[in-house]
């Protein structure tokens, strides 16, 4: 498709990246931006990153190395990296009403609806193929976390924002509350300008509000303490010590983003992909709890969360449940599972139903005692 006020984009490589952008915006993208490959500048901080550990298990990391920041060695050839977002946020979030009640599961925003990687990249190779169309020849790759790739500073780059404190792509306009997505391809089409400067000023709030401490200084994240690495990525034991900082949280964390001051500005997507299935939005946590297997896979169909399984899944309800009233309720529907349950997750539930009756023998003590002082005639805080 060729606008007609525009020059032939086979023979003009700014109105191709006009029409670029424009196509873009028509396969359901809020922005798109064009840089080169050269990362040269985040080398050394990736290498102390992993010096560091702070990418646990993800060993992957390591093993891609430098890698990550030479888009052209994933693709040789490739000249320049089209990064794009497209926003997620659904319009009626609930973070706020979920977050505060112990019943709920709390699942991170992005994972409400459609698995991103499917949508993102189906759109990617749409638009690679009109691109092609308009040149004739081109050779083109899609990434959407799908490959190692040092996705926010390539976006930086683009002009799409700037990576703020919690290491997460941040963009004045709509804060960060979106997806991105690249595609490499091998002609030198006009480079874009990193329009934004880093505009977190003074602001700390992500680093002091994060749950269990790890966004360890600015700009640096220990994958090993985040709440996403621990529910998500992790098939290990969540560590005993931030077992209670997850709160409901069974599925990611949207802390960092929530207190950011630059998400007061957040668009809400009109993706219907992205749109919240109504078993995953509030959902009760028995409920949940209540699913064996069939019924995980079942309603997670097509959704990211099915890619850490039903083990981990559960052991992420236990300690949610764990962590909130102790309901009998609540703890018979553990002291049920566990005989049969896999041996990371009855490690899980043996911590819950401690958790839970030691909470109950704390409220009983509180209740006794204030019985007590009424009887007494004295005041209930004595």
């Amino acid at each position: 498709m060729t606008a007609p006020d525009l020059p032939d984009p086979a023979s003009d490589l700014h109105a191709l990246a006009h029409h670029i952008k424009l196509w873009a915006r028509e396969l359901g993208f809020d922005q798109a931006g064009i840089t080169d490959t050269d990362l040269r500048l985040e080398e050394p901080r990736l290498q102390a990153w992993l010096d560091a550990g702070y990418h646990g298990s993800m060993e992957y990391m390591a093993r891609h190395g430098m890698l990550r920041a030479r888009p052209d060695e994933l693709l040789p050839g490739t000249l320049r990296v089209i990064s794009l977002r497209m926003n997620y946020l659904p319009f009626e979030a609930g973070f706020a009403a979920t977050l505060r009640d112990p019943r709920l599961g709390y699942i991170s925003r992005y994972a409400l609806g459609r698995d991103y990687h499917k949508v993102l990249r189906s759109r990617l190779k749409q638009l690679g193929e009109r691109i092609e169309r308009a040149c004739g020849e081109l050779g083109f790759r899609p990434f959407v976390d799908s490959a190692p790739l040092l996705e926010r500073p390539l976006a930086a780059k683009a002009g799409l924002g700037w990576v703020g404190k919690h290491s997460l792509l941040l963009n004045a306009e709509v804060g960060s509350f979106f997806f991105l997505g690249e595609l490499l391809v091998n002609i030198p089409l006009p480079l874009d300008t990193a329009q934004e400067k880093e505009q977190c000023g003074k602001c700390t709030a992500c680093l002091t509000l994060c749950p269990t401490g790890a966004i360890v200084a600015p700009y640096v994240v220990d994958g090993r303490r985040c709440i996403s690495y621990l529910t998500i990525e992790s098939d290990e034991p969540i560590p005993l010590e931030l077992r209670p900082a997850l709160g409901n949280r069974i599925y990611g964390c949207d802390d960092c983003q929530l207190i950011c001051p630059w998400n007061r500005y957040a668009a809400a997507s009109p993706e219907p992909d992205f749109a919240p299935r109504p078993t995953l939005h509030r959902p009760p946590l028995l409920l949940l709890w209540s699913w064996d297997e069939a019924a995980f896979l079942t309603h997670t169909e097509g959704s990211p969360i099915r890619r850490i399984g039903y083990q981990r899944w559960r052991r992420n309800l236990a300690v949610a449940l764990g962590n909130g009233p102790a309901d009998a309720e609540v703890i018979a529907a553990l002291e049920q599972a566990l005989p049969d349950a896999s041996s990371l997750v009855a490690e899980h539930i043996e911590w819950a139903l401690a958790t839970l009756h030691l909470r109950a023998d704390t409220e009983n003590k509180k209740t006794q005692r204030l019985i007590r002082c009424i009887e007494k005639g004295l005041p209930d805080h004595a």
